[in-house]
């Protein structure tokens, strides 16, 4: 009987045999960045594959191989690949000049936008990624309170230097954090007695951290605690915002003082904003004395400004967003009935049109996880290799239907090994 380790050890070899171009642009980037990488989250060894082209819901890599992309950009790519009206929008501002020395005619726009959209922005700014919006915000939430401790929890992402997973990481800002079980109201009401608090920094679902949604009464606890302590609550819907028009604050009825967002609001360019309340954002107001300072070359950038309002106008709809999740909702469940009626080990968690899948076995999740991903790889459909699936506009049901048939016939075909995890 093949063990795990032995049926991955065997797709990894398969893997290499497949992509001999994808291992050359590895081995050639590898001469110029470290591990052949600049964005670590794409990172799975052998090596990644490399990818030459996109359109629609699939992309195609530098061998030839043509895979439906549930990954999504890690969320960001919610509009799929190569969209005209995205391509229009980026073309008439680069023609009308980039880079203006001043403001523009179309951030006010962009802004109106998404605070028509979020219940808790009254004023906003924008940056170039979630990872500085959440910067931005702590440090705007410190100077309005006074206050140096801040509140996020074990397994929480916010960004590349704001990392809360298994400890946290060497890399991450040098803050004075408080880090706090998720979804744990008796944690966060002892911390609460104990610390003087400037702010929580919550993502109303771990995304990097395994698609866990928070429960509704641990974001009404987090609302009531910051209110009755004076500290600022802030929702990082940098992936969740696509939950609904409004983001999950309005899905949920929680209201933070401050959001942060990031993705797929720049029309699939660099973008980043963090805003709430008028009297937190009015101390960065530059007409008042004091105020505190934000810079940042291209925070305005005609571009994503002008690639965003595409994108908001024409795509971001309640309606399309509604019925993204619905289908998000509808593809978990029954991917778990797959894994179900299959007895495979492995279940699906997640909200809307971001899941995860996992493996059952603690030991081997990873294992269990790249195996599943190699074998979907073969038949043609791309996830990442921590399991994350992020549907884009484009995913129609057709495609959905395929990837449970592949999903399905991928655990018939492991059963066998799938026994060995119950033999040892």
């Amino acid at each position: 009987m093949m063990s795990v380790a032995e049926a991955l050890a065997e797709a990894e070899r398969d893997f290499v045999a497949r992509n001999p171009q994808s291992e050359a642009s590895h081995q050639r980037a590898a001469q110029v960045m470290p591990g052949g990488n600049t964005r670590t989250s794409l990172w799975s060894a052998p090596f990644p594959l490399t990818i030459a082209s996109g359109e629609g819901c699939r992309i195609t890599d530098v061998d030839g191989h043509i895979y439906v992309d549930l990954v999504g950009e890690f969320t960001a790519g919610i509009f799929g690949h190569s969209s005209p009206v995205l391509a229009a929008a980026v073309a008439k501002a680069h023609a009308n000049g980039i880079n203006l020395s001043s403001h523009n005619t179309l951030e006010v726009r962009l802004a109106e936008l998404i605070a028509a959209r979020f219940p808790s922005i009254d004023l906003l700014r924008f940056t170039n990624s979630g990872t500085e919006a959440n910067l931005m915000a702590l440090m705007v939430a410190k100077a309005a309170t006074g206050r140096s401790k801040i509140v996020v929890f074990d397994g929480g992402y916010h960004g590349g230097v704001l990392t809360f997973a298994g400890g946290g990481s060497p890399v991450n800002a040098p803050l004075d954090f408080l880090v706090l079980p998720y979804n744990d109201i008796e944690a966060a009401e002892a911390a609460f007695a104990e610390n003087d608090i400037a702010a929580v920094l919550v993502e109303p679902m771990l995304g990097a951290g395994g698609c866990h949604p928070a429960r509704q009464d641990v974001l009404e606890a987090l609302r009531r605690l910051t209110r009755e302590h004076g500290a600022v609550l802030i929702f990082d819907e940098v992936q969740t915002a696509r939950m609904a028009h409004g983001g999950v604050q309005a899905r949920t009825g929680v209201t933070p003082d401050m959001t942060t967002l990031g993705k797929f609001f720049g029309g699939g360019l660099a973008f980043g904003c963090f805003g709430g309340r008028r009297a937190i954002m009015e101390t960065m107001d530059p007409r008042r004395s004091g105020a505190l300072g934000h810079a940042g070359t291209f925070n305005n950038n005609t571009l994503t400004m002008a690639a965003g309002i595409a994108a908001i106008e024409t795509y971001l709809t309640a309606d399309n967003l509604d019925a993204l999740f619905a289908r998000g909702e509808d593809l978990r469940a029954r991917l778990n009935g797959v894994f179900t009626d299959a007895h495979a080990p492995y279940h699906a968690t997640g909200m809307g049109s971001i899941l995860t899948i996992h493996g059952d076995d603690p030991a081997g999740d990873i294992a269990l996880r790249r195996l599943l991903q190699f074998d979907l790889g073969r038949a043609g459909y791309h996830i990442a290799a921590r399991g994350l699936i992020a549907l884009s506009l484009p995913v129609s049901e057709a495609e959905i239907a395929g990837f449970l048939q592949a999903v399905g016939d991928a655990v018939a075909a492991r059963r066998a090994v799938y026994g060995s995890l119950a033999a040892a």
